[in-house]
């Protein structure tokens, strides 16, 4: 049954400011001049290399830099120990440079280090959950890979140990001041690398495009996004990313970073914030073995229990999009999602640990899962059990 007609109205939030190009990374040390900083904390991923000539930039500019490092997705733990860093090293802003891991770490230290108190405090679902009252430290994001969008998000996932399950901290005080989108950052990238992360960024923009929360300015760049990333995604990894393709990929990955923080998600990330709390599995592969199996549930269901749910439609509008034909049949577009992941040698659940023994355990976690709010209609624990079974 489709949903009840109601007024249009909607709300778009993002990073204050957004500066898109080649090259761009160079204008960072004048930015952080201007947001006040002089003493800067610097969030790396784990090669801490890539962030020498901006270290040395910052430098030139008398900007002072401490580095923290982070190996993998962070954590609780991690939260509490870069704020405590930045604290005693008195950083004035946060500078994150790195993947989604590195941005989402940075955006955490920075509420936390304006707000005072314990990551648990503020953390959904397993946290206390209280609102962040205070800004955050000023906050600048440049992302080097192009997945995730967290360089224009207001939340932060962190993982704990302890509850196996990844919960986020949010709010509007967390969205970045500046956003740095430099597409040469993707050069040389690891074509696994590539290929996890782009596959992450559509699901990412063809969620939002089929979320029940979605509206006509989302609605543009998931159509603007998914274009970018089926015309070049796959030609980047198995050939190496040329600037052309580049530019695609940061496009549709920041296009993708608008679309979820103002439309949602779905049952993707229902599931991948589980999967990602039980195994150790990195957030955009988890989500590229998923996205099939959820196009073809969320699909058989909308036909069998909602025929005129405004986002049927859509299935010929994403398959059009990825195929490039116009009237291409929905499952046309699944077919070719399924073989981009087949082609780009994408694992499944089981590469990672995950058996049918853990059905059960994920299926009840995704059901209650904030992401799977937005999914077209909700599905039902079989239609959960079979999308984790087609994903292992």
């Amino acid at each position: 049954m489709a949903p009840p007609v109601q007024a249009l109205a909607f709300e778009f939030a993002t990073a204050t400011r957004i500066v898109f190009g080649a090259g761009k990374l160079a204008e960072v040390p004048a930015a952080v001049k201007g947001l006040g900083g002089t003493r800067a904390l610097v969030v790396t991923g784990q090669r801490q290399g890539r962030a020498a000539p901006l270290l040395a930039a910052l430098a030139a500019a008398n900007v002072g830099a401490v580095t923290f490092a982070v190996a993998g997705e962070p954590t609780v733990e991690l939260a509490r120990e870069g704020t405590a860093r930045a604290a005693a090293e008195r950083c004035d802003v946060v500078v994150a440079f790195g993947g989604g891991s590195a941005i989402d770490a940075g955006k955490a230290i920075a509420a936390l280090l304006a707000n005072g108190g314990d990551p648990l405090d503020y953390l959904e679902v397993i946290g206390h959950g209280k609102a962040l009252s205070r800004p955050s430290v000023p906050f600048v994001a440049i992302p080097t890979t192009a997945g995730t969008g967290s360089e224009v998000t207001r939340n932060a996932v962190l993982a704990s140990k302890e509850a196996r399950v990844k919960a986020s901290l949010r709010s509007p005080h967390m969205l970045p001041r500046l956003a740095v989108v430099d597409p040469d950052l993707l050069a040389g990238a690891p074509p696994e690398v590539l290929a996890s992360s782009g596959l992450d960024a559509l699901s990412q923009l063809i969620e939002p495009l089929l979320s029940v929360r979605g509206n006509p300015l989302t609605d543009g760049l998931a159509r603007e996004g998914i274009r970018r990333s089926a015309r070049s995604l796959r030609r980047a990894v198995l050939e190496g990313p040329d600037a052309a393709a580049r530019d695609d990929l940061a496009v549709a990955s920041l296009l993708g970073g608008l679309c979820l923080a103002n439309a949602g998600l779905g049952a993707v990330h229902g599931f991948a914030a589980p999967v990602g709390g039980m195994f150790d599995a990195p957030h955009g592969a988890v989500c590229a073995a998923l996205l099939p199996a959820v196009l073809e549930v969320n699909l058989r269901a909308l036909r069998a229990r909602g025929p005129d749910h405004p986002a049927l439609p859509r299935f010929d509008e994403i398959a059009a999009l990825v195929t490039g034909r116009a009237g291409a049949a929905p499952e046309e577009g699944i077919a070719w999602v399924r073989e981009l992941c087949r082609d780009l040698a994408v694992p499944g659940l089981r590469r990672y640990g995950a058996s049918e023994a853990d059905l059960p355990a994920l299926v009840a976690k995704a059901s209650a899962a904030s992401s799977m709010k937005a999914n077209p209609l909700p599905l039902t624990d079989d239609e959960l059990t079979e999308i984790a079974a087609a994903s292992l």
